[in-house]
């Protein structure tokens, strides 16, 4: 199948379209200098308990408190707390993920009291964006989701997509993976991982890694609200999870942008970089292509 991903962007916003043999099967609109989106990490400060509604308010910097619910910490924000604090006390001193002995999981059934005060730092992830009178709702179980592997501090989980039907491959897969993760990482198996070599797990594990690691070393000198680290955009996401052997044209109008998407094309793919094409001419990008909104 010819994968085609035709990129059109305006003051405003970009709309992305995936041809598949030359059929629309999906749009996507992103309006541009979005802030707060999700995936975005924040380094945030614990406004207003709300027992009630067993949850918290955050502060991340927008106009709106972010909301936290009980259910949205994690099982091991205990863990993630005292790292927090750690990283924040001992600056200087190099902090590593291995050497934290991972707390006991909240309850389920907790209150969020028994978690959480007021003025309290705590890292979020924007899981849902800010809309009309709402700010964002935010989770502080944090992922970075790759294009074969999905990274989850504080757990030493592995689990497989269950798209991945062979039993051999599945196991194969969790060999590889148990020898290459970090300790007190967990990982998720992406359907895209099927039959890929171990290096191709382990570049992509090194850099969802390094991530982390960014969230570590800001730690000491970031002050609340304020964004540690950015999830990638929408454009860069689609590459990431639609990027495979039959996606050979990814066409651009904007030449900013197509710097930044070959980048991205280098970085994970540098054998690919040249089906990236910058679009020219006075035809529009979708006019060219057939492209009906």
């Amino acid at each position: 199948m010819n994968k085609e991903l035709i990129i059109n962007s305006t003051s405003s916003e970009v709309e992305i379209a995936l041809l598949e043999d030359k059929l629309l099967v999906e749009l996507n609109k992103e309006k541009s200098n979005n802030e707060f989106t999700v995936g975005d990490i924040y380094l945030g400060r614990i406004k207003k308990i709300m027992p009630g509604l067993n949850a918290a308010f955050v502060d991340v910097g927008y106009e709106k408190d972010a909301f936290l619910h009980y259910l949205d910490l994690g099982p091991q924000i205990q863990t993630l707390l005292n790292y927090i604090k750690k990283g924040q006390t001992e600056a200087g001193n190099p902090l590593y993920i291995g050497d934290f002995d991972l707390a006991e999981d909240i309850q389920k059934t907790g209150k969020i009291t028994q978690v959480l005060k007021p003025n309290m730092d705590i890292i979020v992830q924007i899981a849902k964006e800010p809309i009309s009178t709402k700010g964002p709702r935010v989770t502080s179980e944090i992922a970075f989701p790759g294009r074969f592997l999905v990274l989850i501090p504080f757990s030493d989980k592995i689990s497989v997509s269950q798209k991945i039907k062979s039993a051999e491959e599945r196991n194969r897969l969790k060999r590889l993976i148990t020898s290459i993760k970090p300790k007190n990482c967990g990982i998720i198996i992406r359907t895209v991982a099927e039959n890929k070599l171990v290096a191709d797990l382990d570049a992509d594990l090194r850099n969802l890694y390094n991530k982390w690691e960014v969230i570590t070393k800001k730690l000491a000198s970031a002050k609340p609200p304020q964004k540690i680290i950015g999830e990638i955009d929408r454009t860069s996401a689609i590459l990431r999870d639609a990027l495979n052997e039959s996606f050979n044209n990814i066409v651009v109008n904007d030449s900013v942008l197509f710097e930044d998407i070959r980048s991205y094309i280098q970085r994970i793919v540098p054998d690919k970089v040249n089906i990236v094409q910058l679009h020219k001419g006075k035809v529009p990008v979708f006019d060219r292509y057939g492209i009906d909104k």
